[in-house]
């Protein structure tokens, strides 16, 4: 049994407040994981065992089930169903009262659960063996003690975050990671995106009746890029182009996931104007690629030499343009 010193306070890590939502609770994972993620800070123990303590405070408060136990018992939550645990207590040590059930009459929570069954004709005390189910996705066998009695247990499922670079989620990598204590090598393919799912077989956590294990599901967390976003399946980035260029056409090179290309600006683009680089984007499941979106801003240079304001001068002067000539027409 955990000593009371042992207590890992999960709201406090996050930063969060216990009425949190689940959004909020998503929303501080994110911000303090791109803060202590180990590629951002390398040969940092510090911000690894902290990036850790992160990982592990969000997979128990981001499952509704896994919260539940751990508001309920404290430091406790994952003894419920072991042989041998004591009556749940708060981080206090005082005794829990759950539901009026007096907790101290029980050697441990396995007589709780076998005393609630033979009250329900579920066998209990009584001598019948009965099993539980447990739940994909987390153990919530305390919390459904005589549903579905005599049913097959499956093992349980493990949910974890893990977050990687663009250039790792580009063209895939290995990770170590730590799971409930046991260091799993996961290899993530190219291309992973934000919020996809990988699944590894048999790295879940073991069920608590049958010792079979479940399978670990982790969610991809993509850190952010200076130059590259998600666009859906394709990725965008933003070029800037001189006045000049907008108006008379030009070649840019444009640096894309895997080396630049040469792209083709037309005569008298817009800012803000979107083109089109195909195949030059995020890598698809089923193979090839996504596109690649330039959004073109028209930059306006700040020192300019004599030649070049006479000549911008002489423009103003003669031109006949007026992009305005439309506003003339607004009204109330």
């Amino acid at each position: 049994m955990p000593a009371a010193t042992d207590f890992k306070d999960y709201y406090q890590i996050l930063g969060v407040s216990k009425n949190a939502t689940p959004e909020e609770i998503k929303q501080a994972y994110r911000k303090l994981a791109r803060k202590y993620h180990p590629d951002i800070n390398p040969g940092n123990p510090e911000a690894e065992e902290r990036f850790k303590e992160i990982n592990e405070a969000q997979e128990v408060l981001s499952d509704p089930e896994k919260r539940q136990k751990y508001d309920a018992f404290g430091q406790y939550w994952q003894q419920t169903g072991t042989t041998g645990a004591r009556p749940p207590r708060d981080r206090q040590g005082v005794r829990v009262d759950v539901g009026g059930v007096d907790f101290d009459q029980y050697g441990n929570f396995d007589d709780f659960i076998n005393d609630l069954l033979g009250r329900f004709g579920g066998g209990g005390r009584t001598g019948r063996t009965s099993t539980y189910r447990t739940y994909t996705g987390g153990d919530r066998a305390y919390s459904d003690f005589f549903a579905n009695v005599g049913t097959e247990v499956p093992a349980p499922d493990t949910e974890a975050a893990i977050a990687l670079t663009f250039a790792e989620a580009f063209h895939g990598t290995q990770k170590r990671l730590q799971i409930d204590g046991e260091t799993v090598t996961v290899r993530i393919p190219p291309g992973a995106k934000p919020g996809s799912r990988l699944r590894v077989k048999g790295k879940g956590r073991p069920s608590p009746f049958s010792q079979q294990r479940g399978d670990l599901y982790l969610t991809i967390e993509v850190l952010p890029h200076p130059f590259f976003q998600f666009e859906g399946d394709n990725i965008a980035c933003e070029i800037p182009i001189r006045p000049d260029e907008a108006v008379l056409g030009t070649q840019v090179k444009v640096p894309t996931p895997d080396g630049s290309v040469t792209m083709k600006i037309p005569v008298g683009v817009r800012s803000g104007q979107s083109l089109r680089l195909r195949g030059q984007g995020w890598i698809l499941p089923k193979g090839g690629r996504s596109n690649l979106i330039v959004k073109l801003q028209i930059v306006s240079p700040k020192d300019l030499s004599q030649v070049e304001r006479e000549c911008y001068e002489k423009i103003r002067d003669s031109t006949t343009f007026d992009p305005r000539v439309a506003l003339q027409e607004v009204k109330l």
